[in-house]
């Protein structure tokens, strides 16, 4: 009989604590809906929105040189604009930059059209014709390696060189569909808690305050929207599309690679070294720095770039 009142005791115990846990995630759930509408007003506008298909994509254009480069962000990042900032900075004293957001990034809005490999590098393609800019040097970061090749394999007059910064390649080490996560971190209101318990984490120093703040609240709106879900179910199919490509071997390649990843994913160094290997006139720096090499090293970054191209006859710098 005692056995049979503590196993009672514990199952009320058990529901009680489960309960607890459900009130909390509801009241987290709503908590955040209702804050994100209050920050919706308070998000402020940079770039220009330009019109394209079912949508509007944000564009920030900086600088005024003769040759532009166009920048493409990671999977999932809130705010190319503001994530890109301490390499705009760099890369504006020289050269015409356009950041371009895709749907579900930063402001641009949200659209209907599925997140394929194809669609999203027709989008791109479309936003440099509304800017009557017909040829570029494309830059881009993480699973933009994948776009990037993608791109200048279906439009090859467009592009007069690429540069990657710790790029995603053919082949490499992936571990699937990441929605599921983000879902919970989405919906529940977790990832607004964690924001508020370590704080520390999710501040940039290469943000002032005020962009900081913008750019949290960016998180909080665009992480796990409706077009990043939709991208991240269909990078699987994106991935397989892309094995068996390579950039094209006279298109001048320079490739940055993070030395953290590279000695720690395996083949990450590998892969890298053969897209280089298989290019006319390719070079690559492994640098330390995080998979986000933009931002801790635009300068050294720059200096390389500038350097590849003037080699290149693309600028005179």
């Amino acid at each position: 009989m005692k056995i049979k009142k503590i196993m009672k005791l514990m199952g009320k115990i058990l529901l009680g604590l489960v309960s607890l846990v459900v009130v909390i995630l509801v009241v987290l759930a709503v908590t955040n809906q209702v804050l994100l509408k209050k920050e919706a007003s308070e998000i402020k506008n940079y770039g220009e929105k330009i019109a394209i298909f079912d949508g509007e994509m944000n564009v920030l254009t900086a600088g005024s040189g003769e040759e532009t480069i166009v920048l493409l962000p990671g999977y999932g990042t809130p705010s190319p604009g503001l994530d890109f900032k301490p390499l705009i900075n760099e890369l504006k004293k020289d050269y015409k930059v356009v950041v371009i957001e895709p749907f579900g990034y930063g402001l641009s809005s949200q659209t209907k059209r599925k997140r394929t490999l194809e669609n999203v590098d027709e989008e791109i393609h479309e936003v440099m014709k509304k800017l009557k800019i017909n040829s570029f040097i494309m830059m881009g970061h993480s699973i933009s390696g994948i776009y990037g090749m993608n791109y200048v394999n279906t439009y090859p007059n467009d592009v007069k060189a690429f540069i990657g910064i710790d790029t995603s390649v053919p082949n490499q080490p992936w571990p699937g569909n990441p929605t599921l996560t983000i879902d919970f971190l989405r919906y529940s209101g977790v990832l607004r808690l964690f924001t508020q318990l370590r704080p520390e984490l999710f501040l940039m120093p290469h943000l002032t305050e005020e962009e900081n703040k913008q750019y949290l609240m960016l998180n909080l709106k665009n992480t796990g929207n409706q077009a990043m879900r939709a991208e991240g179910i269909e990078l699987d199919k994106s991935f397989e599309k892309i094995k068996d490509k390579n950039f094209p071997q006279k298109l001048p390649l320079l490739l940055f690679i993070d030395h953290g990843n590279a000695e720690n994913v395996p083949t990450w160094r590998k892969l890298h070294l053969k897209q280089v290997a298989h290019a006319e006139n390719g070079q690559s720096f492994e640098l330390k720095g995080g998979h986000y090499l933009h931002r801790t090293q635009s300068k050294r970054i720059v200096k390389e770039v500038n350097a590849f191209l003037n080699e290149s006859k693309i600028t005179t710098n």
